[in-house]
């Protein structure tokens, strides 16, 4: 995966990617920093199944109606919005920041298509990178840095956690569970009700219609809980539709 690769075929946050190389990056260093500005104006990020219980305190966690399912903590309910993170990429102290948007600048992939081996790539893009007179090193001379192996180690661990989400996505579609979702919030006063649409979700209707069979199935691997989870962040939508209200 080159950095001139076609930015509509790059994931959410990325504007291009580059592999890791200790010749041509040797020199780079990466900051940290208490802003996330390439959150800002995201309303729906990538969250995985680990996270469920921790997100589903912050968010409604969703399903994207794309072809590839992935849950979604959602951030906003119009796409540009994003009640949690400012403009200037200010994260809200309440906010569970998801691990997709922790990594950035970095992720592991294949550089060519069918490729079994993922590589650690960056966005050069990204002010987090770059040569430095602050931030750690990525490279000790040619050897990756200590630095350099946390950020990889991250990088395969969301890998993993990303292999368990599409099964517990697929165990969804399997039991066909998932159904087109539709928030109605009625705002306080006259004004009409506001209908939101657009994402995917599991209904108590298509949950009792399981046979108990399946349900054992689904309580067995785990799957159960978190589509409880699922379902209890659902009531954090009003929550959004308050905070956006106020920024309008």
């Amino acid at each position: 995966m080159s950095a001139a690769q076609d930015n509509q075929t790059l994931p959410l946050f990325y504007r291009e990617l580059t592999p890791l190389n200790s010749d041509a990056h040797r020199a780079l260093r990466v900051r940290t920093t208490d802003k996330a500005s390439w959150m800002a104006n995201q309303h729906a990020v990538p969250i995985t199944t680990e996270e469920f219980a921790k997100a589903q305190r912050s968010f409604p966690i969703i399903f994207s109606s794309a072809d590839e399912t992935v849950p979604l903590a959602l951030m906003g309910l119009n796409e540009g919005s994003n009640v949690y993170v400012g403009g200037d990429g200010t994260v809200s102290s309440e906010m569970y920041v998801p691990a997709y948007a922790r990594r950035y600048p970095f992720l592991l992939a294949r550089l060519q298509p069918g490729e079994d081996t993922l590589s650690l790539c960056l966005d050069p893009t990204s002010d987090l990178v770059g040569e430095f007179d602050d931030g750690e090193p990525l490279f000790d001379g040619t050897e990756p840095s200590e630095r350099c192996k946390s950020i990889l180690n991250f990088c395969e661990q969301f890998e993993i956690a990303a292999l368990q989400t599409t099964a517990f996505v697929d165990l969804l579609a399997e039991h066909d569970l998932l159904t087109e979702g539709e928030f109605t919030i009625q705002p306080d006063g006259d004004a009409p009700p506001s209908t939101y649409r657009g994402f995917k979700m599991v209904t108590d209707e298509k949950l009792n219609a399981l046979s108990a069979k399946a349900l054992a199935t689904l309580h067995k691997s785990g799957a159960l809980r978190l589509i409880h989870l699922h379902q209890a962040s659902l009531g954090v939508v009003s929550d959004i539709y308050t905070l956006q209200s106020r920024a309008a």
